[in-house]
């Protein structure tokens, strides 16, 4: 099945299959529409994004960037980009922007268990708000990520040039205007200069 992609950034088109696809059947749907982005719900429900426009695709590059070089810096886990799909405890397929696992955490994994979709939940994820996004549901994102057990979530928002940071059990932190953003937990040591993400 292949449909069109949308031509409005962040356009999110979104549908329930006939039958649930297996994971083999729903990266097959994956490479047959793209480049559009595709998720998958808790509830079986296929959630397809159109491309992002260069400047959120340049911000999603300079956020895998830093996120790829903390981790070879400082040894401590495994990063990932736009493009990757884990398999979350809920049963959805979701894809952060930048996500980053630990060494310990990724290595408890077995063969079959990284095999395709990693089953797993990024223990770091970034969501980058574009224009298109409301609000609202970026934020029910972030605590989509929170209820399958990450551990840090900062979303970043260039449209009101603020950051807000989750982590379980707090009220999320509003950071306005933030010239740049700290790690703490199991992203400790690591800095996000924003003057990047703003320009």
């Amino acid at each position: 099945m292949s449909l069109a992609p949308a031509q409005v950034e962040g356009s999110v088109r979104r549908f329930r299959p006939e039958t649930q696809m297996s994971d083999e059947e729903f990266l097959r749907f994956c490479k047959e529409n793209e480049p559009m982005r595709c998720e998958r719900d808790a509830n079986g429900e296929i959630i397809l994004m159109s491309p992002t426009w260069s400047e959120t695709s340049s911000r999603n590059s300079y956020l895998t960037y830093q996120v790829t070089k903390f981790a070879e810096e400082t040894g401590s886990g495994k990063p990932f980009d736009s493009s990757g799909g884990f398999i979350l405890p809920d049963g959805s397929l979701r894809s952060p922007d930048a996500a980053w696992i630990s060494w310990q955490r990724w290595n408890a994994l077995t063969d079959e268990q990284r095999r395709g979709f990693a089953r797993v939940c990024p223990q770091f994820v970034i969501e980058l708000r574009s224009e298109s996004d409301r609000l609202p549901d970026v934020q029910e994102t972030m605590g989509m990520w929170m209820a399958n057990g990450t551990e840090v979530a900062w979303l970043i928002d260039p449209i009101e040039k603020a950051v807000t940071i989750y982590r379980p059990g707090d009220q999320p932190e509003h950071l306005a205007h933030p010239t740049s953003v700290q790690g703490t937990g199991p992203i400790a040591g690591f800095e996000l200069v924003m003057a990047r993400i703003w320009d």
